[in-house]
């Protein structure tokens, strides 16, 4: 069974296109947020291995999603998603424990590679296809 992810993303096409990214590339997407309220409710619902967090979004923005979905589990695996000149914000996610970003517009290689490092962390082996 592939790793299980939440994608987070106001933009419904955003969230339609990362979902087609990361089931082609071999993943379950188990959920879909379009804020980032939504994001955690889901988060503690189906326990993803795996967050996609978009960072500019309504009712609770991706910094402060990412920092109450770390409450529920300090190891929770997030890659944050931004615009191009969001480095600040980009910049306090990672500082807030984001294990890595995805800049707009998505190519889907760069969007495969970067889940795929984030997931081969020292307590889940690498997978084969990872260098």
């Amino acid at each position: 069974m592939g790793h299980r992810i939440l994608v987070t993303d106001d933009t419904a096409f955003m969230r339609l296109l990362l979902q087609k990214i990361l089931t082609e590339g071999g993943y379950d997407v188990v959920g879909e947020a379009d804020n980032g309220k939504e994001a955690v409710r889901l988060f503690e619902r189906h326990r993803p291995d795996l967050v996609t967090m978009d960072i500019t979004m309504p009712i609770l923005n991706g910094v402060e999603a990412l920092k109450r979905i770390r409450a529920v589990d300090p190891d929770a695996r997030v890659l944050m998603v931004s615009a191009m000149g969001q480095k600040n914000m980009v910049m306090q996610a990672l500082r807030e424990g984001a294990q890595g970003f995805l800049i707009k517009p998505f190519e889907k290689e760069k969007v495969l590679q970067a889940v795929a490092e984030v997931l081969a962390t020292p307590e889940d082996p690498p997978s084969p296809e990872t260098p």
